[in-house]
């Protein structure tokens, strides 16, 4: 299928057109929210002076009632892809739209949720990319930045926060008006509203209002969290305000934990939505802990890189997510007690972006070309996020703190309130560094994609580094190698400069780029593999232990390494040091790709090695909440499990909440050992939003018809639900053991992906194609139907989605042999 039906995405060269041509004053947006359970009312006056062009403003309603520019009725027939054509006379302009904008459920525009828990309805604003014009008319690209104000009105018992501080401004008992603004200028993909019955906290620090909010249903978890969340808070404004020395400047800072959020969180100034998983209701770790830590420091640095100053066009968004990346992960480990956050970022983030760098469809980290929009989503992955933070920390070493911040303020105070481009930025960081040239450092990391492989040649005695020939570079790599001498793992500085730099390990085992400071796979050589197995065990120092088990899993992931190889090592030391649970962690990694690739006999092997931990570790560790994960993520034995889900038997020091008895509960679903209705009875036991969802993967884990049929009319959009229950019914679907109940399905995707894509937009699109993908079937023919499935005239981020997976199983056939 192609894009053409569906709304236009704007391009770069219209874009620069109306930019040249527009100023824009204001926006006065009011919006009724009170109306309807789909649709509410939006009503927007954009003044704006202009040269005398013709033009557009992008308005995607469910109806135009009446557009006037000038006092002139425009008519809402021309509407078309999303787009209202304007017939500009140079002057001052005044043009007002009003329309029915519908409700998403995707995590986009002004998305509505009912919470399961008690039925109440909760509303959130993401404007990101395209979907701005789905909640109000505007100019919609990020280098027409406007004040804003807000007019809301929301049924009376709700609260409304937004941009800017909200005013309640009077209520006629069933409805409560609130005024929100004049904002700082924002870019409208900044813009945002969030409104419901929200549980509501306030504080203050430094002159700057703090606020946090979350569902009525998880206020006792919020409060219990409220004291780490502002404190979090308080620090990182410190951190960053010294770093910086600019003051944060959107007024009070609202921290709003929102329902099916599609990304951690959105920087929208004054009032950043955050996903509500990360109140944590269960059980947490300190993983996952100095992981939210993380995003809370990210999106704040965002509200000076990224809101303070805008990328004129999205080619440079990277550099607003690489800054914050690299800055918040800064100010965590040098200004809170996560000290210890850079261990845990290697876990969740390194793999995740040099595996999209050593992809078909890697991408420079900048200088991306992002025609439109939509295509710049594209490249709004782990490249933008972990690679490039990891280029701007080298940046940061070479240059040094003074060149490296002055740099920073200079641009800061250079293109405050406005836009700027990567090229603006290294030029304040060339004046900063005394004059230094910095293009090859740009040339190298920066506009050359694709990972360098560095390996031991113990017969020449170097290490030999190798760049993707399609992307040829000299880059170099300074970093630490760790070598195991007697008895104890020595670290040794390295600077390779060239593809070949002498370097004699003798008969020692090795592991390269040892605190993972540069940006490379470093396949461990047989020599050493062999020895972790035996080595692993005692390895103590948790950062060698990361860079270990990220060496392996990049290995496997390059077919470096066998999986008998790395069953082998499973087995030896289970990874459940890392102790969060995210999807990009070792837990997620030993489930899906791990095991299912293994031998025959190493998930019972797994399960043994893991029990062993989990009754070493000490009660009430998060070692041993760790372990019991992976007990649950392996366990065969259904009265075991059965028990477990129920409360009985736990290990002492584990107790049971939700999250763990969905974990036992969908294994037990995954092995046949439960059915649809005991499901649907846990369920009905523990209404939730994170039951909801787990109880869409466990249906989907059933080896059966039924489960199957359930998640699959998920994805072709026969049954019409929220964001997250299809991402956890399409990845829970597809099972090793269940190829030949899953076959129909497989070929189905492939035949019906048209349809598939078509039934869903924007975000959800791409995670339609990802989570529905059939990864399990690891053949020629299922190789072959995703070879002939990537036609060039479908949708771009579909297309790089699909490619990514098909990629993902030509690598998985390939490493079986």
């Amino acid at each position: 299928m192609s894009s053409e039906n569906g709304p236009a995405s704007l391009t770069r060269a219209e874009a620069e057109h109306r930019a040249n041509g527009i100023t824009v004053t204001s926006y006065d947006v009011e919006l009724d929210l009170s109306l309807a359970d789909d649709t509410f009312s939006s009503r927007t006056t954009i003044r704006f002076a202009s040269s005398s062009l013709r033009t557009f403003v992008e308005v995607k309603p469910t109806a135009l009632h009446s557009a006037v520019l000038d006092g002139a009725a425009l008519s809402p027939d021309s509407l078309e892809r999303g787009r209202l054509p304007l017939d500009l006379a140079a002057g001052e302009h005044e043009l007002v739209v009003e329309a029915t904008m519908g409700f998403r459920n995707d995590g986009e525009g002004l998305h509505r949720s009912v919470d399961p828990a008690d039925g109440l309805a909760y509303v959130y604003g993401m404007s990101f990319m395209d979907a701005a014009p789905t909640v109000f008319a505007c100019f919609d690209q990020p280098d027409l930045k406007a004040p804003y104000t807000m007019r809301v009105t929301a049924p009376a018992d709700w609260l409304v926060r937004g941009n800017a501080p909200a005013r309640d401004v009077g209520t006629d008992g069933t409805t409560r008006q609130w005024l929100m603004g004049p904002t700082p200028p924002l870019a409208t993909y900044f813009v945002t509203v969030v409104a419901g019955p929200y549980h509501l906290l306030e504080d203050a620090h430094d002159g700057i209002g703090l606020g946090l909010s979350s569902r009525r249903s998880l206020a006792a978890t919020l409060d219990r969290e409220a004291g780490e969340l502002f404190t979090l808070t308080r620090q990182s404004f410190d951190e960053l305000h010294r770093l910086f020395g600019i003051r944060y400047p959107f007024g009070d800072y609202h921290q709003a934990f929102v329902p099916e959020f599609n990304a951690g969180a959105m920087e929208n100034p004054g009032c950043v939505t955050i996903r509500d998983p990360l109140l944590f209701e269960g059980a947490s770790t300190r993983a996952d802990r100095s992981f939210r830590a993380n995003i809370i420091a990210h999106e704040m640095a965002h509200q000076w890189f990224g809101n303070l100053v805008t990328p004129q066009w999205w080619d440079d968004l990277w550099l607003n997510e690489s800054f914050a990346e690299y800055m918040g992960l800064r100010v965590i480990t040098d200004a809170t007690e996560y000290a210890d956050g850079p261990l845990h970022d290697s876990y969740a983030r390194r793999c995740w972006g040099i595996t999209a760098d050593s992809r078909p469809t890697t991408h420079p980290v900048a200088g991306n070309p992002a025609e439109d929009a939509l295509s710049a989503l594209q490249n709004f992955d782990g490249i933008s996020y972990a690679r490039g933070s990891n280029v701007l920390r080298q940046l940061a070493a070479r240059l040094g703190d003074e060149a490296f911040l002055g740099g920073v303020r200079e641009h800061f105070e250079l293109h405050r309130f406005g836009n700027a481009t990567m090229h603006d930025l290294f030029a304040s960081w060339e004046r900063a560094a005394g004059g230094t040239d910095l293009g090859g450092f740009v040339r190298d990391w920066l506009l050359t994609p694709g990972a360098d492989q560095l390996r031991v040649d113990r017969a020449a005695g170097a290490v030999l580094r190798t760049s993707p020939a399609s992307y040829p570079a000299e880059r170099t790599h300074l970093l630490d190698i760790a070598v195991h001498r007697d008895g104890r793992w020595e670290v040794d500085p390295q600077r390779l400069e060239a593809a070949s730099t002498p370097f004699d390990a003798g008969d020692a085992p090795v592991l390269l780029d040892a605190t993972e400071t540069t940006w490379a796979i470093c396949p461990p050589d047989a020599l050493t593999m062999d020895a972790l197995p035996r080595l692993a065990p005692t390895m103590e120092d948790p950062r060698l232990r990361a860079t270990m088990w990220n060496s392996v899993r990049l290995a496997l992931f390059d077919g470096a390494l066998t999986p008998t190889q790395v069953a082998e090592l499973l087995v030896a030391a289970p990874p459940v040091e890392d102790t969060a649970s995210s999807a990009r962690g070792l837990l997620s990694w030993v489930g899906s790709t791990a095991l299912p690739l293994a031998p025959d006999g190493t998930v019972e092997r797994y399960h043994a090695a893991v029990l062993d931990a989990l009754g070493r570790a000490t009660p009430g560790s998060e070692l041993q909440l760790s372990a019991f994960r992976h007990a649950l993520l392996s366990s065969q034995d259904v009265d075991r499990l059965a028990r477990w889900a129920a409360g009985d038997g736990l290990p002492d020091g584990i107790t049971l909440d939700t999250d763990l008895r969905w974990r036992a509960l969908t294994r037990l679903a995954g092995i046949g050992a439960t059915d649809r209705a005991a499901l649907d009875a846990a369920l009905a036991d523990e209404p939730s939003s994170a039951a909801t969802v787990n109880h869409a993967a466990a249906v989907a884990s059933l080896p059966t018809t039924e489960g199957k049929d359930f998640a699959w009319a998920r994805a072709t959009g026969e049954v019409s639900v929220p964001n997250y229950e299809i991402d956890a019914a399409g990845r829970a679907m597809w099972r090793i053991d269940q190829r030949a109940l899953t076959q129909p399905y497989a070929e189905a995707y492939f035949a019906d992906l048209d349809a598939i894509v078509a039934a869903h937009q924007g975000w959800v699109q791409g995670t339609v194609v990802t989570a529905y993908f059939p990864i399990t079937h690891l053949d020629a023919a299922t190789v072959a139907a995703g070879q002939a499935a990537l036609r060039p005239d479908l949708p771009g981020a579909v297309r790089r989605r699909l490619a990514d997976a098909v990629d993902e199983l030509e690598r998985r056939v390939a490493v079986l042999g």
